[in-house]
């Protein structure tokens, strides 16, 4: 007697190719379950493929400067917050470990929640990483621009070892190391993504925390963006602390009231 179809499906969870799967006998059985069975494995091997072709695309930058320098220790960069009306803006950086394989990393705002958590777990054990911030406070001394460049700085000095080159989402750093400044770089640069994604999940527990702080404005979900519900709250509760004065409509209700 053959192989029944549920002792196939689970044998095709060890076929790890598509020429594998291609060649093998199964593909003569003209049981309707185990040609599906096979259809299902090959879009998983599929799309487990194309994790792995997408993160090789975007390791690019970082092989094209290890193959100028093999000793070279690269550092990804970026930041979150820089948009909300209050909490500070979350700079994250990361030195991925040798032989790294996040698969799934991208632009933060791209990957699901529970695969950010699932990375974020994954880079905390293997990585080298350290966050930076700047406050509201430093937002509105500075400019946005300038007090995310703080942040960013203040991650790469708290890095337990310093990095020879730099991976930036979209800015450049007055720092004497060699850097690499990379438009939509979150989407571009493993490293990037990797910083991207450890920041997200940094601020917005950071802010939901403040939520509890400052109950009414609904922290917890919109994380500092001007939503319906966070201007409902200043209109009802006022400006906190937390709030970035110079941007509006909080610059104009605070020089309203001055």
């Amino acid at each position: 007697m053959g192989q029944s179809i549920k002792e196939i499906k689970s044998l095709l969870q060890s076929i790890d190719s598509i020429e594998i799967l291609d060649a093998h006998e199964w593909n003569q059985d003209t049981r309707k379950g185990v040609q599906q069975a096979l259809l299902s494995r090959r879009k998983q091997l599929l799309k487990a493929q194309a994790l792995i072709d997408k993160y090789e695309t975007m390791s690019v930058y970082e092989n094209e400067i290890l193959s100028q320098d093999a000793q070279a220790v690269i550092c990804g960069i970026d930041e979150v917050g820089r948009g909300p009306l209050a909490g500070p803006v979350v700079a994250c950086a990361v030195i991925l470990n040798a032989g790294h394989a996040y698969y799934g990393l991208d632009d933060s705002k791209k990957v699901s929640p529970a695969k950010r958590l699932e990375l974020k777990a994954a880079l905390e054990q293997q990585a080298t990483y350290a966050y930076g911030l700047a406050t509201p406070e430093e937002i509105d001394d500075l400019n946005i621009y300038q007090a995310t460049q703080v942040a960013m700085m203040r991650a790469i000095e708290a890095l337990p070892k310093q990095p020879t080159h730099l991976l930036i989402d979209a800015m450049e750093l007055p720092l004497d190391i060699a850097q690499t400044s990379i438009i939509k770089g979150d989407a571009k640069s493993v490293s990037i993504a990797a910083a991207s994604i450890m920041a997200k999940e940094y601020r917005d527990a950071y802010m939901r925390e403040l939520s509890a702080e400052y109950p009414g404005y609904d922290f917890e979900h919109n994380v500092g963006y001007g939503t319906k519900a966070h201007l409902a709250g200043i209109d009802k509760l006022g400006v906190t602390p937390e709030h970035r004065k110079s941007f509006e409509p909080i610059k104009s209700l605070t020089t309203k009231n001055d």
